[in-house]
């Protein structure tokens, strides 16, 4: 294998592995070109969203370049809202839900919203988030937990990946470990396992500074 030859597959290789955002309501020249090498997935923040026919044509220009691109989504309705962060979210977030606590409305949020991302060209949403609010204090959590109980978080979280299934809108729950417990945020401290943790936090955890890219990105 030459040189040459060697750094595209390399490229290439990168590129399936990555997931990169992106700044504007249209893909730039530097992304469709990443496309064209080998990216393999985009991710859309609240930059990118204006309406969500403004979406379909965005994800629509995307997948002219490769019609398998995976396109990903933070969209957790209620206060977590993406791809109504313009007007507001008219579906309610995961606090309201586990507070009503009924698991056929909360499958049924995920589905409707499931539809709408799914007509707008969106094949993955990074919901519902799954961390249990443990701690009343933390400043991360909060209404974004379906509630404080363990039990009441893993029926909803279940009801709602169903939900999710429906329209075939793959939902990817997610979780920041620790934070739930935690008076601390991890993108300026490491928030402690448990209260009682002796341990030494990891080498990579920051003890202050401003948030991280990727917190600032939502």
């Amino acid at each position: 294998m030459t040189s040459s030859k060697h750094s595209k597959e390399l490229r290439r290789l990168a590129l399936s592995v990555l997931q990169p955002g992106f700044v504007g309501t249209e893909a730039p020249d530097w992304v469709l070109r990443a496309i064209n090498d080998g990216l393999s997935s985009v991710v859309l923040f609240s930059r990118n969203i204006v309406s969500t026919a403004q979406v379909t044509r965005l994800t629509a220009q995307l997948r002219a370049e490769n019609p398998e691109l995976i396109v990903a989504i933070d969209e957790e309705a209620g206060d977590v809202t993406r791809i109504e962060s313009a007007t507001g979210a008219t579906r309610p977030g995961n606090f309201a839900l586990g507070t009503v606590d009924d698991l056929e409305l909360t499958a049924a949020v995920a589905g409707d919203l499931g539809r709408q991302l799914r007509a707008a060209g969106i094949s993955l949403d990074y919901a519902p988030s799954v961390d249990v609010n443990s701690n009343p204090d933390n400043p991360i959590i909060g209404v974004r937990s379906f509630g404080a109980d363990t039990a009441l978080v893993a029926r909803h979280a279940a009801a709602w990946v169903r939900g999710s299934r429906r329209p075939g809108s793959p939902p990817a729950p997610s979780t920041s470990p620790a934070t739930g417990t935690s008076r601390s945020t991890p993108t300026t401290a490491c928030p402690p396992t448990t209260p009682t943790s002796t341990r030494s936090p990891p080498r990579h955890c920051p003890r202050s500074g401003p948030p991280s890219k990727r917190a600032s990105a939502r």
